[in-house]
């Protein structure tokens, strides 16, 4: 999420394709921790992730493991493109 607020905030002077992929990125963020809370959203379509047990936990993991793999060159990107605009000339 928290990358997501900063290419939104970086909108005009970042290609919009990098928001793009942040926002998907923190979308399935949300899914995964709705799935995991406590709160039955299967009439939403969204299986749970019961993290009270070995499995459930194990899965829930997995899947911050892997949004953590998603996000390191989105992290990468987004600094490139704010070291590109802090090297831009004043005018």
């Amino acid at each position: 999420m928290d990358l997501y607020r900063v290419a939104f905030r970086l909108l005009p002077f970042i290609p919009s394709d990098v928001v793009l992929e942040c926002f998907e990125l923190a979308r399935e963020v949300r899914e995964i921790d709705m799935r995991a809370s406590p709160y039955d959203l299967t009439h939403l379509g969204y299986d749970p992730i019961e993290v009270e047990t070995a499995a459930g936990k194990a899965e829930y993991v997995r899947h911050q493991r892997l949004f953590t793999d998603r996000a390191a060159p989105l992290r990468v990107t987004l600094l490139q493109h704010v070291e590109d605009l802090l090297a831009l000339p004043l005018a």
